[in-house]
């Protein structure tokens, strides 16, 4: 029987654990739709710098509680507020703010580890951008997506414009963040900002499958495909060919490698050791 071992959050707001290779990161304000808090945002970004540098985790898993995914900013709590934080100012308010960002949604999309996003419901503002940042979206057919944020008035944060951008193009961004409209997942998947859309009941077991695929993997070809990808986002084609040429020949060396042409010579499945 797989160990389940548990990741110290230090908060209910955000529940983690490490089984069969796979880091489960569970945002777990149901009574809020899983609205962002200042416990779930310092758990989460624990967390993942668990996940990351843990040599027992190959694939990390972001989904909520309760049948959504995350509602964004606790809308409630800022109408209890206005500007910055309680005895902060505005200028610490906004460094507070990006290094909580680079801590998570940064961290995710520069991790050198496969992230996936499982949504069961709602992903909304900066719980899209939380969901984007990941390497794969999966979702039930009962989710919804909404940037949100024009109609609260913000401009959007969590890296959702970068994100969305590099999936759909600036047009459909622009469209989507304008008018902050409720996206079905049939439209979200036609799009590409979901990978996947399946029966709600299906969702945990479909994206546990495909995460523990993904850990049993190749993990140091994983780093450096991810990192590829990234570089093909933001960077120049040669630049980018350069790093795929060192990538390649690194990852010729390495023991999974060979033990995958061994396989395909015996005519069998490799074992992968990420080494």
């Amino acid at each position: 029987m797989v160990e389940r071992k548990e990741i110290e959050t230090g908060t209910e707001d955000l529940l983690a654990y490490i089984e069969d290779g796979v880091a489960v990161l569970t945002m777990n304000r149901p009574e809020r739709r899983n609205a962002l808090s200042a416990g779930m945002i310092q758990g989460l970004a624990d967390a993942l710098a668990v996940a990351e540098t843990a040599d027992d985790v190959g694939c990390v898993v972001l989904t909520g509680a309760g049948g959504a995914f995350c509602a964004g900013g606790d809308v409630k709590g800022m109408a209890e507020s206005e500007g910055a934080p309680s005895g902060m100012t505005l200028d610490a308010a906004i460094h507070l703010q990006r290094l909580q960002q680079r801590a998570t949604a940064g961290r995710i999309y520069e991790m050198p580890k496969p992230v996936i996003a499982s949504l069961p419901g709602a992903a909304a503002g900066a719980g899209l951008g939380l969901a984007l940042s990941c390497d794969i979206r999966l979702a039930s057919e009962e989710a919804m997506i909404t940037t949100a944020f024009a109609k609260v008035g913000f401009a959007g944060d969590w890296g959702g414009t970068f994100f969305m951008t590099q999936l759909i193009g600036p047009a459909r961004t622009r469209e989507l963040y304008y008018l902050s409209d409720r996206i079905e997942m049939q439209e979200a998947e036609r799009l590409g900002l979901v990978n996947h859309v399946v029966p709600a009941e299906e969702l945990e077991s479909r994206t546990l499958e495909m995460a523990r695929r993904i850990a049993s993997g190749p993990r140091i070809a994983y780093r450096y495909m991810k990192e590829n990808i990234s570089r093909a986002v933001r960077g120049d084609v040669m630049d980018c060919m350069d790093l795929e040429v060192t990538h390649h020949v690194h990852t010729s060396l390495t023991r999974d490698h060979k033990e995958a042409v061994k396989a395909f010579v015996d005519k069998r499945t490799p074992t992968f050791e990420g080494r």
